[in-house]
C-alpha cells in the first residue's frame, strides 16, 4: 500500500470546533464556580453554575443542527459535565456552608461529588435504550441546580451558610441520593419546540422573563426545588404499588420498562386502529 492510499484510508484525527468550544466554556465556568468559591464570592460561583448549564444545553444541540456529533464529543461532554454539576457545586457548598461541620461537611459534599459520577456514568450507559421522555434518576444539572440556586439566594440575602451547615448537608446529601435513585423526572423531550404556538403563549413566555429578572435567585430555586420534588410524586403516580426497585437499585429490578412498553403497545394499536379505520373510510368513498 502507497503512502497516498495510507493518508487516505487512516481516520480523521481532528475534532470538531463549535460544539468542543461550547463545551470548554461549560468546563471554564464550572472550575470558575471553584475559584470564586475558594476567594469568598459565592454568588458569582453560583451564577458560573448556571451558565456552565447554558453552555451544557448549547453544546449538544449544536452538534446536532450542525452534524458534528463525535465519540470524542460525548466523553468530553461528560467529563466537563462532572466538573461543572459535580465537583463544583460539591466544593461551593462546602466552601459555603459545610467546612464548618467537620467530617459531616465533607462527607455530605463527597456524596454529591459521588452520586453526579455514578449518575453521568448509568446515563451514558443507557443512550438508545432507556425511555426519552423520562430521566432515571435527577439529572445532574438539576441537582446543581438545587445547590446553587440555595447558594445564590443565601449570598443575596447575606445569610451565613455556616449558621445552616447541618441543614445544608441535608440537602447537599438528598439531592445526590436522588441522582442515583430510580425516581422518574420528565425530560420534556416531547415538548415540540418547532410547532405554532398561540399569541398567548408568547405573551406568557415575555411575562415569565420578567418575573425570573425581578428576582431571578428565588425563582430559580423554586423552580429546581420543585422539579427534584417532582420525581417522587411521578413515580407514585405512574406505579400501581411503590416498592423498593422504584426507589433504588439496578434497572432490571424496577418495572418501568414493563410500563413504558405497555404504553408504547397501546399507542402503536391505536395509531394502527386509526389507519385502518381510515383505509376503510378509503375504500368505502371508492366504492360508492
Amino acid at each position: 500500500m502507497t503512502e497516498q492510499q495510507t493518508k487516505d484510508t487512516s481516520p480523521n484525527r481532528g475534532i470538531y470546533l463549535l460544539p468542543n468550544l461550547l463545551t470548554t466554556a461549560g468546563l471554564f465556568s464550572g472550575f470558575y464556580a471553584v475559584v470564586s468559591s475558594m476567594n469568598g464570592d459565592f454568588e458569582s460561583a453560583a451564577i458560573a453554575i448556571f451558565i456552565a448549564m447554558i453552555f451544557d444545553g448549547l453544546d449538544g444541540r449544536v452538534a446536532r443542527m450542525t452534524n458534528t456529533q463525535s465519540e470524542f464529543g460525548a466523553e468530553y461532554d461528560s467529563m466537563a459535565d462532572m466538573v461543572s454539576f459535580g465537583i463544583a457545586p460539591g466544593l461551593v457548598a462546602y466552601n459555603w456552608a459545610l467546612s464548618g461541620m467537620g467530617k459531616f461537611g465533607w462527607l455530605a459534599a463527597f456524596v454529591f461529588v459521588a452520586a453526579a459520577a455514578l449518575r453521568l456514568a448509568r446515563f451514558n450507559t443507557q443512550i438508545g435504550v432507556a425511555d426519552s421522555r423520562f430521566f432515571q434518576g435527577l439529572a445532574s444539572p438539576a441537582a446543581a441546580g438545587v445547590i446553587a440556586s440555595l447558594i445564590w439566594v443565601g449570598a443575596s440575602y447575606d445569610i451565613n451558610g455556616h449558621s445552616y451547615g447541618f441543614i445544608m448537608g441535608v440537602i447537599t446529601i438528598i439531592s445526590g441520593l436522588l441522582m442515583v435513585s430510580n425516581f422518574r423526572y420528565n425530560s420534556f423531550k416531547e415538548v415540540n419546540w418547532k410547532g405554532k404556538v398561540n399569541f398567548l403563549v408568547v405573551l406568557v413566555i415575555v411575562l415569565v422573563f420578567v418575573i425570573v429578572a425581578s428576582s431571578p435567585e428565588i425563582v430559580l430555586l423554586a423552580i429546581f426545588s420543585l422539579y427534584a420534588c417532582s420525581g417522587p410524586i411521578t413515580t407514585i403516580r405512574t406505579v400501581k404499588k411503590l416498592k423498593l426497585e422504584h426507589v433504588v437499585g439496578d434497572d432490571d429490578d424496577a418495572d418501568f420498562t414493563g410500563e413504558c412498553a405497555d404504553k408504547n403497545n397501546n399507542t402503536e394499536a391505536s395509531n394502527e386502529k386509526k389507519a385502518n379505520a381510515s383505509a376503510d373510510t378509503e375504500d368505502n368513498k371508492t366504492n360508492s
